[in-house]
């Protein structure tokens, strides 16, 4: 079945955007890539289950579905009293209520357990369809909750995506900034943070030099961009792009437009998303990359 989606994804590229504007192989490519994206956003916890954010300061926190909680989740989501959950400056425990058995990882676990809280590596604990992992942020904690059953979930069409077009896959060029730069960032809650800015790239579209400055720092490019596509075809906010692996300094690389997707934000309430500085505001139209189906 897989097979035979990614033969009609072909065909309709070559059918609708003319034989020969499309690289067979880089359209190959793009399908693999866009299939590996729905198949993470609809996956276990991901964005689409979702059903509440909490932020914790230092201190404990009484949790489950009764109204007396300090943290109260959906009625359906859990017991009335789950447990506590112990926010100290690096470590977070959780202490569940007598008879009350979750799992993590798969195996089944009671009483006290210590919570680890690095964004790359979340902690996910379940108990039937509800879980939740906590994260912490510059001396913030954040419990996300997820339902594994939930509606959004269920009920999800599907990503939206632009016919791949050449024309956004561009060569562009990285210019590293002196080391240590950062820049203010503004998220959707109006939240600003210092991210590190390694640098930007130059590149060549709708016959204009452009520029977009990186945002964050790992091996690879992350930006977050808007272009005169939002709000229209497009997610108003911004998308996302990312290249994999950091080019060398003044190194042409290709940067293909028809990978630009969109934030958490565009799927879920329950996620905090960074929004793109001035001057990654382009003044043209990316039409390339993902679409947004307004709900």
């Amino acid at each position: 079945m897989r097979i035979l989606t990614l033969l009609f994804f072909l065909f309709s590229l070559l059918t609708t955007t003319g034989a020969f504007a499309v690289d067979v192989e880089h359209a190959k490519t793009i399908a693999a890539w866009r299939d590996k994206a729905e198949k993470s956003l609809r996956s276990d916890n991901g964005w689409l289950t979702l059903a509440g954010r909490y932020v914790m300061k230092p201190g404990t926190y009484r949790i489950g579905t009764a109204a007396g909680n300090d943290l109260v989740f959906p009625a359906h989501l859990g017991p009335p009293q789950l447990g506590t959950l112990e926010v100290a400056k690096g470590k977070v425990t959780l202490r569940l209520a007598e008879g009350v058995i979750m799992t993590a990882l798969g195996k089944p676990f009671s009483g006290e357990r210590a919570m680890k809280t690095d964004l790359e590596k979340r902690d996910w604990v379940a108990l039937g369809s509800m879980s939740f992992h906590v994260i912490e942020r510059e001396g913030t904690w954040i419990l996300r909750l997820a339902d594994n059953e939930s509606a959004v979930r269920k009920q999800f069409a599907g990503r939206d995506w632009y016919n791949i077009d050449e024309a956004f896959r561009v060569e562009a060029k990285f210019v590293p900034y002196p080391k240590g730069r950062k820049m203010p960032i503004v998220n959707v809650l109006d939240e600003i943070s210092d991210e590190p800015s390694p640098g930007y790239i130059e590149f060549s579209l709708a016959g204009q030099t452009q520029r977009l400055d990186v945002v964050g720092e790992d091996e690879g490019l992350f930006f977050v961009f808007r272009d005169m596509t939002a709000g229209d075809t497009t997610y108003r906010p911004g998308r996302f792009l990312y290249i994999e692996k950091m080019p060398k300094p003044d190194e042409k690389f290709t940067l293909d437009f028809n990978k630009a997707y969109n934030p958490p934000c565009a799927f879920s309430e329950f996620t905090t998303c960074p929004l793109p500085p001035e001057q990654n505001r382009l003044k043209v139209r990316i039409e390339a990359g993902e679409k947004y189906r307004a709900k």
